[in-house]
């Protein structure tokens, strides 16, 4: 097995998170061995390239935990041509998958660091598989912060993990809303600003900190001047980039970040590889 080739998978289970995004649960047709390439088997911030007869391909981030037995989690909104025949697909549908594809998150670095993990929109969707993957080994990491920013707070993803998450006691949860609304039960109250202001008053060594940042690329512009102005070293900066991925292995140029590949190079990258680099942001 090899990441280019597709395999096949059929739809386990559909949830809806909001009007426009659903949480999707896929099944390898073949259990992957222990130690073969498959596409369940995944680091936090790689993709995998989901196919539907009829509709074309596409490249979704992995939002869940990598599997042992092929059970895959997407998290997909409702915005293209593949993704809307998606949202009208039912359990028991066959679709097809490749990968995984790219660089994750480097968690291997983040061993004794604190955590900050910043999400705004649908990036909490593969920010939720690298926290997953935190969480999973907690007493590796030093202090845990999630900043969570989206539209409004019925916009929220996952909203019943964020109720678990903000009763525990060793990881801090913010809550912002670009307007107002009824904040989901069991919540922290979330303030209506935009995700830049969570981090006012939040305690934070500089030096001893690591940040992973995922959502809309143009938001980038108002998180990362912040972050550095508090002293968080370029090289500690985390943040998952977007672009129009098509092949996925590098042949079709379609998501070049200056020379680099976001399909190979990325879609993770430390700002530090980015801030030379001219409409990277």
């Amino acid at each position: 097995m090899t990441p280019s080739l597709p395999q096949a998978a059929r739809i386990e289970a559909i949830q809806r998170l909001t009007d426009d995004t659903s949480l999707f649960t896929l099944q390898l047709a073949e259990r992957p061995a222990e130690h073969q390439p498959s596409p369940a088997h995944f680091q936090p911030g790689q993709f995998l390239q989901l196919s539907l007869a009829g509709a074309g391909e596409a490249p979704i981030s992995y939002c869940g935990f990598p599997s042992r037995n092929g059970s895959i989690e997407l998290c997909i909104r409702r915005a293209g041509r593949v993704t809307a025949a998606l949202h009208t697909a039912e359990p028991g549908d066959q679709v097809a998958v490749r990968g995984p594809f790219g660089h994750g998150f480097p968690l291997a670095h983040y061993a004794g660091h604190d955590v900050l993990l910043m999400a705004g929109g649908l990036g909490m969707a593969p920010l939720r598989s690298l926290l997953l993957a935190l969480l999973h080994q907690r007493e590796r990491y030093g202090t845990m912060t999630l900043l969570y920013g989206a539209k409004a707070p019925e916009a929220f993803l996952f909203k019943h993990e964020l109720t678990d998450l903000a009763d525990r006691k060793d990881l801090q949860l913010r809550l912002a809303a670009d307007r107002a609304g009824d904040c989901p039960s069991g919540l922290p109250d979330c303030r209506v600003a935009l995700l830049p202001a969570l981090l006012e008053g939040l305690p934070l060594d500089p030096q001893r900190s690591v940040v992973a940042l995922c959502g809309p690329p143009a938001a980038y512009r108002f998180l990362v001047p912040p972050l550095l102005e508090l002293g968080i070293p370029p090289q500690q900066l985390h943040l998952s980039l977007e672009r129009r991925m098509q092949c996925g292995m590098g042949h079709c140029g379609h998501c070049a970040v200056g020379t680099l590949l976001c399909c190979t190079d990325g879609p993770v990258f430390a700002y530090s590889a980015l801030e030379t680099i001219e409409g990277a942001l």
